[in-house]
């Protein structure tokens, strides 16, 4: 299997492409609530690096004044009537301030990265948990379209290399630039001749570096995209490892692991591979500064020593404390000047990373909430489509012109074949989709006009898909109820006829229930999210092939309790299994996302039409289909595999 390139399979291309500088946009919009602690950090790097700086001038100057006698012993901002006249004095003073530059050295350096830690963690925290908001609050387009292990990739790895570029890129950086700016100032002005030596090297250094940019910055795109289809590949394969067994294709999917892997491979050893001869060379340019400064200094010294002239081009003095300090401060500044390269590549991971956040939380939504929406009030709960059109492609419509009315208190029931529309259908009353065409209202409230959260409180849903949350039953249970007793909790899971099934377990209501529910049953899983949706208590409840995985005894139980709690509420239910649904109040048969038949159960028995006809096959009393009904199945599924091409 081909690996799609980082262009072709980026999830945010678009947005990355149109929006501005993500670095830029990230302190403009996280940094200003963290500037106490990026102030700390900056102060502290700065003074650490001073100090850090005061040791090679200190003994500069004792190698010159005390040991030499090259010139009067003096020390930068202190008065001159300060300093002790003897030598052992003056010795004892500067390994004092020595002394002083290292231990304040190190509580500045303790605070800086206080400082440092703490902007990049509540960074860290704030856009990780702003972009999980942002994403989970998308409609279901976008989880439809995205994989799961591409947005588990962004979540973590890419806000966790951000967070590593804040802390200790920005504090490598800003030490970087101290430490540059201060040792090319002392080095200028104690002999700018071997000054311009030291730092010839620098132009050089800044041009591979900005090369090195140029080339690396797609590669690292095409990484971060390889990261997340390997993520999504195996991700999708632990979920689904009962059916990878069960078909006995490990070897096959061994094999797409690889595929993705080897793509993975191939994107970041080309990463690498640019990288690795990017280091060596700066090591090399900053060690051609180092030598010339040595050889040249070195020669200066000895030949002004010999001769009392300067050797070469050069003219003026060079004392022995100049050229020590010279040599200490050429290996602080050229060995740093190579780690340019390592923070520019942080840099450019980060700067990939946060194209990718941003990306995502600049994902538009085909839901807007009208921000002077209004609360949804249910008074009666009657339920009107009117003229709903949608299609998950726009071009493409799943359900069309689909019309009905639900008085509040009545059940309505949709029926049809697979892929009529009938889940879509009831989709639409929580809004996980907007509609197309036309509208859908509550109590003549437009959805439209309501806010999201006030809708989806009074709608109960129950999916034919049921997940549970790693945890225990009653965790489950009360999952969008969590202030719930554990009196109302068992309630709940006696009407859904889970109770005597959860008192057996281990644990009880506080057995956990695994990954995904995996140590309980579908059907056990199925009356847990039943009992979820029953505590709820809402004032519309939405059953999306409730019973599907239950035996037909449970399936008849757990109806008995779901015509109690339906009694006096607006109810929607979708079944295969016609049984469950012939006391609806109403019957909509759908076929190809349009409404063909409705009424009750002997008025469509009567019509003799798709849902006579479903109900004998289901019945056992049809031994020959009709030719229309087999020629409407064929056209069904020639649609369905189309709309799959």
């Amino acid at each position: 299997m081909d690996v799609a390139t980082a262009d072709e399979d980026d999830p945010f291309e678009e947005q990355r492409e149109n929006a501005e500088d993500p670095m830029r946009r990230l302190f403009v919009e996280y940094g200003g609530e963290n500037r106490r602690a990026f102030a700390v950090g900056l102060l502290s790097s700065v003074v650490a690096r001073v100090l850090d700086l005061m040791p090679p001038v200190l003994l500069a100057l004792a190698v010159d004044s005390i040991f030499y006698d090259e010139r009067p012993f003096s020390i930068p901002l202190v008065p001159e009537a300060w300093l002790p006249a003897t030598r052992t004095g003056q010795l004892y003073l500067s390994a004092g301030l020595i002394a002083f530059a290292f231990f304040g050295g190190a509580a500045f350096h303790w605070t800086r990265n206080w400082g440092w830690n703490s902007f990049a963690q509540h960074i860290q925290h704030a856009i990780r948990t702003d972009t999980y908001d942002k994403m989970q609050r998308l409609n279901m387009d976008f989880f439809a379209d995205k994989q799961t292990g591409e947005m588990m990739s962004i979540l973590s790895n890419d806000v966790n290399r951000l967070e590593r570029f804040l802390n200790d890129g920005m504090n490598s950086a800003f030490r970087l630039g101290v430490m540059v700016v201060g040792i090319a100032a002392i080095l200028l002005y104690w002999n700018w001749q071997l000054a311009i030596v030291t730092l010839g090297v620098v132009p050089l250094i800044a041009y591979f570096t900005y090369r090195f940019i140029k080339t690396i910055q797609p590669k690292y795109a095409e990484v971060r995209s390889s990261v997340g289809q390997v993520n999504s590949r195996l991700e999708n394969n632990l979920g689904g490892v009962q059916v990878i067994k069960t078909s006995n294709t490990e070897d096959f999917e061994s094999e797409r692991v690889e595929d993705v892997s080897q793509g993975y491979f191939d994107a970041n050893w080309d990463a690498i591979g640019t990288r690795i001869k990017f280091f060596p060379a700066l090591r090399v340019m900053a060690g051609i500064g180092f030598v010339l400064t040595f050889v040249l200094g070195g020669a200066w010294v000895l030949t002004y020593q010999a001769t009392g002239s300067a050797p070469l081009f050069f003219s003026g003095e060079l004392t022995p404390g100049q050229f020590v300090g010279f040599i200490l401060f050429t290996q602080r500044f050229i060995w740093p000047m190579a780690q340019f390269g390592q923070i520019i590549n942080m840099y450019q991971r980060a700067y990939a990373s946060s194209a990718r956040l941003f990306g995502l939380m600049d994902e538009p939504s085909r839901i807007a909430e009208d921000p002077d929406a209004d609360e949804l009030v249910v008074s009666d709960g009657r339920v009107v489509y009117d003229d709903v059109t949608f299609g998950y492609d726009e071009d493409e419509p799943i359900v069309e012109d689909v019309s009905f009315e639900v008085d509040g208190g009545e059940t309505l029931a949709l029926v049809g074949p697979t892929g009529a529309g009938k889940s879509t259908v009831l989709k639409l009353l929580l809004r996980m989709y907007d509609v197309d065409e036309g509208r859908i209202a509550i109590d003549d409230q437009d959805l439209r006009d309501v806010t999201i959260p006030s809708l989806r409180e009074r709608v109960g849903y129950v999916s034919q898909d049921t997940f549970l949350f790693y945890g225990t039953v009653a965790e489950n249970i009360t999952y969008g109820t969590f202030d719930a007793t554990r009196e109302e909790i068992v309630e709940a899971a006696k009407m859904a006829e889970a109770h005597d099934f959860i008192s057996n377990l281990p644990e009880g209501y506080d057995t956990e229930v695994g990954e995904r529910g995996v140590k309980l049953s579908g059907g056990q899983r199925q009356r847990i999210s039943i009992a979820r949706a029953i505590l709820k208590d809402p004032e519309i409840l939405v059953l999306d092939e409730a019973t599907s995985d239950v035996d037909t005894e449970t399936e008849m139980l757990i109806q008995r309790s779901l015509d109690e709690l339906t009694e006096d509420r607006t109810t929607f239910a979708i079944a295969h299994r016609l049984s469950t649904i012939k006391d609806a109040d109403t019957i909509v048969v759908l076929e190809g996302g349009r409404i063909v038949e409705r009424g009750s159960h002997e008025d469509l028995l009567d019509e003799d039409g798709l849902y006579a006809h479903l109900w004998g096959v289901q019945a056992g009393e049809i031994d020959e289909l009709p030719d229309e009904f087999v020629e409407r199945a064929a056209r069904r599924q020639a649609r369905i595999e189309a709309t799959d091409d």
